[in-house]
């Protein structure tokens, strides 16, 4: 028993420096993957944030649903259309989007949440035009799916003022009304670039990037951004690691201290990362 007290004291002791590190800061944590199905690590997500916003971290969730949405068009009899690994959004599609994302996924979160103790505020992207986009450009049509023009940041500093978490879904709308999906990684990406968060954490299912991607021991901790072409060239950077590493480097560059690839199938992964010297995950600096 004194040893386990050693050890719980001795970890509270040393979450201390980061806790003052990250006092009154912004952190922007992209939600999905398999923490965001199974039911006890989605519970320890939500009391991991409730505990960051306990001791004064501003934290910002900002969440896909990829199967809620793929369950629900097969539910209405809708076939899923995937171009190049990215989803087309027809107009029916874009109509089960909004009803998945801002309704049912967004309030479940925010009832989660509070069932925890948290206090939560659901948006999405359409709310005071936080998130407006125009059609996504390219080669590939890809129907109503959207690149971000700009972020409006006023009801996500309001929220957070108010003591809330804001819990955003990544649906946004044109200059013109007409609403489009958004890649979850991009919004967290740009909306914590835009608030200058001191950290962008990306909740996935693997353990980070890897020198072998069969080998979780070859793991990479730290990558600096000026490295990631070399890492890109030598297929280390590969396949669907190619767009969230992205989203990363463009946060980097655009201001965020620090951003970070963890796995979520790991229980308190986000306090690992943010609360201790070892972290988890690889890091962007």
């Amino acid at each position: 028993m004194e040893i386990a007290n050693n050890i719980r004291s001795q970890i509270l002791s040393d979450a201390l420096p980061y806790i003052q590190k990250y006092h009154n800061k912004v952190v922007v944590i992209k939600y999905g993957g398999n923490a965001m199905t199974n039911d006890e690590l989605k519970e320890a997500v939500m009391r991991d944030i409730v505990l960051l916003t306990e001791v004064g971290i501003k934290v910002v969730l900002v969440h896909g649903g990829g199967p809620e949405i793929n369950a629900m068009l097969k539910k209405v009899g809708v076939e899923s259309k995937f171009i190049g690994g990215l989803r087309y959004t027809d107009a029916e599609t874009m109509e089960i989007v909004k009803m998945v994302l801002a309704g049912k996924v967004n309030k479940e979160l925010v009832s989660a949440l509070q069932l925890h103790g948290g206090k939560a505020l659901g948006l999405c992207g359409m709310d005071g035009e936080m998130i407006v986009a125009e059609k996504k450009g390219g080669d590939i049509d890809l129907g109503f799916v959207g690149d971000i023009k700009r972020v409006t940041t006023k009801p996500i500093i309001d929220a957070l003022n108010d003591g809330y978490v804001p819990i955003i879904a990544t649906v946004a709308t044109s200059v013109d009304g007409q609403a489009y999906n958004i890649n979850a990684d991009t919004a967290a990406a740009r909306i914590a670039s835009c608030l200058r968060a001191e950290n962008l954490i990306l909740m996935t299912d693997i353990a980070g990037l890897l020198e072998n991607k069969d080998d979780p021991s070859t793991l990479i901790p730290t990558v600096q951004v000026s490295e990631v072409p070399y890492l890109k060239s030598t297929g280390i950077i590969s396949g669907g690691m190619i767009p969230k590493i992205d989203c990363c480097v463009e946060a980097v560059r655009r201001g965020v201290k620090k951003t970070c690839i963890i796995d979520g199938r790991i229980p308190h992964s986000i306090l690992i990362e943010l609360l201790s010297s070892e972290g988890i995950g690889t890091q962007f600096v």
